[in-house]
């Protein structure tokens, strides 16, 4: 039996992880700003599943929520950063209280919560940190600017995480899932309030108001968690983990044409060294 803390929990991936979690009989540390909603986490599982109210980007709760954790269970041996939430923007639309708030949570909250589950995992030579990352930061939608970045600084810091802690028996794993039938891309999907009228044909064709993926997503969350899970107990966990056909499909085409603009200026990238 491990302990994992797991952000954003009121729904999506993030909900359907903490059932498989438990289900599996592995302790879960379940967290969302509003804890109304994981009522069923404390009836369910009195004895395995401590509910946190947690806003990852507040420093304060990011603390508590620790010490209550190991307080409870003793320690954190997985650490799943997946509060996040999207915005849709052209980049000249973007506003910028909407991006700080973005990058606050989904790249400075998770940097948080690493940083805080990290000394116990280093004392005790294991552990397992999962960020919970996307598709989007490789294939870089249209409207989708902000979002990516947010996920690619996740990703860069990752790397460079998992080379600190791998020798110290702490594995990181990036998650990138394609579409699932989550909230994400629902009602509440935060995007720029002025659109400018020459972007309608690029990213203006992704605003809420002209969706047409938004509940027909191909993936399933409960899948998407057993999946997550599995890589997780593997003695082997991948540093990356895709999830879902589209995801798997984008990042080939992604790879393809990358590959493709390297040998083409093959020669000019070589050209810049000193002539000796």
């Amino acid at each position: 039996m491990s302990t994992w803390l797991i952000t954003g929990c009121s729904s999506g991936l993030g909900r359907a992880l903490a059932r498989e979690v438990l289900a599996r009989g592995h302790n879960a540390v379940v967290t969302a700003r509003d804890t109304a909603a994981l009522q069923e986490f404390i009836d369910g599982y009195p004895s395995t599943a401590l509910v946190v109210g947690l806003d990852v980007t507040k420093p304060a709760q990011v603390t508590a929520a620790t010490e209550r954790a190991q307080a409870r269970f003793g320690s954190v041996d997985v650490l799943v950063n997946n509060a996040g939430h999207g915005y849709r923007a052209a980049v000249e639309e973007g506003n910028a209280d909407d991006v700080d708030r973005l990058f606050a949570t989904n790249f400075f909250g998770a940097v948080s919560m690493i940083k805080a589950v990290l000394p116990g995992m280093r004392a005790r030579g294991a552990g397992a940190i999962v960020n919970i990352s996307s598709i989007g930061a490789r294939s870089t939608a249209v409207g989708s600017g902000y979002y990516a970045a947010t996920k690619a600084a996740l990703e860069g810091l990752s790397g460079s995480l998992q080379k600190e802690v791998r020798p110290l028996g702490i594995s990181v794993t990036i998650v990138e899932p394609g579409g699932f039938r989550t909230d994400f891309a629902g009602p509440k999907l935060a995007q720029s309030a002025e659109p400018i009228a020459d972007y309608a044909e690029t990213a203006g064709k992704r605003r809420k108001e002209n969706a047409t993926v938004y509940g027909r997503e191909p993936g399933d969350p409960a899948k998407a968690a057993r999946a997550i899970v599995t890589a997780v107990d593997a003695p082997d966990a991948p540093f990356l983990l895709l999830l879902g056909e589209d995801a798997y499909d984008r990042f080939q085409s992604v790879y393809k044409a990358r590959r493709s603009d390297v040998e083409q200026w093959r020669e000019l990238t070589l050209g810049t060294s000193y002539a000796e």
